[in-house]
C-alpha cells in the first residue's frame, strides 16, 4: 500500500474529549418554528452527531500509521473540524432534503411544511445548503432548492405531547451506490433466509468499493415491497450508530456486517485499509409470500443527520443527537 506523508494541519482536530464537550450545547431560550429549522438545518449541514464523530475517531486510531488509509481518514477529520468552525456544509453536496417528524394528534402538518419550505429557502440563502435541487425534465437547477418531491417530508403521528422534528442531508454520491435485490439472487447464489440476506448485503458493499464516500454507513430493510423497503431502509439511519437493536437476531447481523465489512480490506474511499463501514442499522417489515427484498440505502461518512424537540412556542427545546 503507497505510504503518503500526512496532511497539514488545517484547524484544531477534533478529539473524544472534543466530542464529549459538545453534548453540551446551548439551547436557545427564545425562537418559533421558522428560526428553529434554520438552524437545525446549519447544524445538520456543517456539523456531524457526537455518535458519528466517535466511530470516526476510533477508526483513525485503528488505521496503520502512514498509510493511504490513515491519511484519508485524517483528511475526514480536519474536513469536519473545519466545516464546524466556519460554520460551512461539510461537503458541497448537501444533498436530497429529509424531513422526519414525530408529532401529536391534530398536528397542522401543511403549516410545518410552509414554514420549513420557508426555512429551505433562507438557508440556501445563506449557503447553509447548496443550489441542490435540479428539474428533472428540463434540466435546470432550482434557485431556491424547492420542487415536487423536494423537500421530502415523513409525517409519523406519536402518543407523546413533543413535536420531534430530525433531518437528513444525503448526498447524490453515497445515495447512487444504494441497492435493492430480490430473493433468491442468483449471481452469489443468495437464497430466501437470512444467509441469503447476508449474502446480498456484503456483495452490496464490495459492488460500492470506494464509491460512495466512504467508510460509511448501511441502512438496510428486510422484506417490505420496493417502495416501503428503501423507506424503511433510510429511517434505519436515524438511529444512533451506538444503539442495540431490540431484535437480537438483527443485533448480531448488524455486527457481523460491519466486523465482516471491514475485514474486506476496501477501506476509506477504496484506498484500503481497516475501516470500510463505519456502522449497520438493520429492520424488518412484513411481505407477501411471492416477494423477498432487501433493500440497502448507504450513507457516506458526512453522515449529515440532526434533530430537535419543539417547545410549544416553537423553540428549540433539546437536541436529539
Amino acid at each position: 500500500m503507497a505510504k503518503k506523508n500526512p496532511p497539514k494541519k488545517i484547524t484544531k482536530k477534533i478529539t473524544k474529549k472534543k466530542v464529549a464537550s459538545s453534548r453540551k450545547r446551548k439551547v436557545p431560550a427564545n425562537g418559533d418554528v421558522f428560526s428553529s429549522l434554520l438552524e437545525l438545518l446549519r447544524r445538520t449541514s456543517a456539523e456531524l452527531p457526537d455518535d458519528i464523530q466517535k466511530v470516526i475517531l476510533t477508526a483513525l486510531e485503528r488505521e496503520e500509521k502512514n498509510t493511504t488509509a490513515e491519511y484519508a481518514m485524517k483528511i475526514i477529520q480536519d474536513n469536519i473540524a473545519l466545516a464546524k468552525a466556519k460554520s460551512q456544509p461539510l461537503c458541497q453536496d448537501t444533498g436530497t432534503v429529509l424531513f422526519y417528524i414525530s408529532h401529536p394528534a391534530n398536528f397542522d402538518q401543511l403549516k410545518f411544511m410552509d414554514k420549513a419550505k420557508k426555512a429551505i429557502v433562507k438557508a440556501t440563502e445563506l449557503g447553509y445548503l447548496r443550489q441542490n435541487s435540479v428539474n428533472s425534465v428540463t434540466g435546470k437547477s432550482e434557485p431556491t432548492n424547492l420542487g415536487p418531491g423536494h423537500p421530502s417530508f415523513h409525517f409519523h403521528q406519536h402518543k407523546s405531547a413533543n413535536v420531534e422534528v430530525r433531518v437528513m442531508l444525503k448526498g447524490g454520491g453515497c445515495e447512487n451506490v444504494g441497492i435493492q435485490y430480490s430473493l433468491p439472487y442468483g449471481p452469489i447464489e443468495a437464497g430466501r433466509d437470512m444467509a441469503g440476506v447476508r449474502k446480498v448485503i456484503l456483495d452490496g458493499v464490495v459492488k460500492a468499493q470506494g464509491q460512495g464516500c466512504g467508510p460509511g454507513v448501511l441502512g438496510i430493510c428486510i422484506g417490505g415491497d420496493r417502495c416501503s423497503g428503501y423507506l424503511e431502509s433510510k429511517e434505519q439511519l436515524l438511529r444512533k450508530l451506538d444503539d442495540k437493536n431490540p431484535d437480537s437476531e438483527l443485533a448480531k447481523m448488524e455486527e457481523d456486517i460491519v466486523q465482516s465489512c471491514n475485514k474486506l480490506m476496501i477501506g476509506p474511499m477504496g484506498f484500503g485499509g481497516k475501516t470500510t463501514l463505519l456502522g449497520c442499522k438493520i429492520g424488518a417489515q412484513q411481505r407477501v409470500p411471492a416477494s423477498f427484498f432487501v433493500s440497502i440505502s448507504y450513507m457516506c461518512w458526512a453522515f449529515r443527520r440532526q434533530g430537535i424537540q419543539l417547545s410549544k412556542n416553537g423553540a428549540i427545546a433539546k437536541w436529539l443527537y
